[in-house]
């Protein structure tokens, strides 16, 4: 039975594990914290609590695994945050288990373009933030010992998506001076183009860009929910503090906007089970949502 291990059993990391789960693989999750560990204590795969960043923590670990998603995440944390958990975390995994193939998850933030132009795995990843040029960093790394990179876009889905909340917070603003392209991947998607990699057993050192079929505007989405929940349109005006990547105002990843493609895995016969902003939020956000009338 091949072996997986999660390095980061998040959002995205679960669902991973569930389909990995589904095929006879033995998977292990990793946490950062006990108290997460616990909470996922009823799964049907191993969990523990380790700290990636954490040298002595990964060494003291056994085993071989077949396979490494590191996926774990700073939860919007600083440039330090950032260092410790990619960078040495990325290290750590390598050091300890150098036979193991690694994908490695990374952001189409380190794609610093701004005129809206489309981006390709050959375009320019040249980050202007000291987060981002970390990513690039660990990238390297990873892509130096025979890895993958994925690069994905903003991840949404059920139970989550920071452009809907803003939109039933009233937080949302639409601003025409500076509207930016959103590059998004459902979390499904994004573990099922995780699998898929693993089962082509793609040579190391490859990128992949692991987004939607579809950027779109994000004043576009903001018009798309007033239209599908009948509400008004949000207010002309600057943007606040977002998570989403692609805003205008996201300032821990860039101010970039780019259209990011993902021609290059959708060549090796990927598709997707949410092709685009409307059909993820349509078909499995909204239901999650509590959606009362305001």
């Amino acid at each position: 039975m091949p072996r997986l291990l999660i390095a980061g059993c998040g959002y995205l990391g679960q669902a991973v594990a569930d389909l990995f789960v589904a095929a006879n693989w033995d998977v292990e999750g990793w946490t950062v914290s006990p108290e997460s560990a616990r909470e996922l204590s009823a799964k049907s795969y191993r969990i523990d609590a380790v700290d990636i960043s954490e040298a002595k923590q990964v060494a003291a670990r056994v085993g071989n695994f077949d396979l490494i998603l590191h996926c774990a995440s700073t939860r919007g944390g600083d440039v330090d945050s950032y260092r410790r958990v990619y960078l040495d975390g990325a290290r750590n995994l390598l050091e300890q288990f150098p036979g193991s193939r690694m994908i490695f998850t990374s952001s189409t933030s380190v794609y610093a373009q701004t005129n809206g132009e489309w981006v390709t795995e050959e375009s320019a990843a040249e980050p202007k933030t000291e987060t981002g040029k970390i990513l690039r960093q660990a990238e390297e790394m990873v892509l130096v010992n025979h890895g993958i990179v994925v690069r994905l876009g903003g991840i949404y889905g059920p139970s989550r998506s920071a452009l809907l909340k803003k939109f039933l917070n009233n937080e949302a603003v639409i601003d025409p001076d500076s509207d930016r392209f959103v590059n998004q991947i459902h979390r499904d998607d994004a573990a099922a183009g995780i699998q898929f990699l693993s089962e082509r057993n793609e040579s190391g050192g490859q990128i992949y860009n692991l987004v939607d079929n579809e950027p779109i505007l994000q004043s576009e989405c903001y018009r798309w929910l007033a239209a599908k929940l009948n509400r008004p349109l949000p207010p002309v005006g600057r943007p606040v503090l977002s998570g989403v990547e692609g805003s205008t105002s996201n300032r821990k990843r860039g101010e970039s906007n780019k259209r990011v493609s993902n021609a290059k895995l959708r060549a090796l016969g990927w598709t997707l089970r949410y092709p685009n902003f409307a059909s993820g939020m349509e078909q499995s956000v909204l239901p999650s949502f509590d959606l009362k009338v305001p």
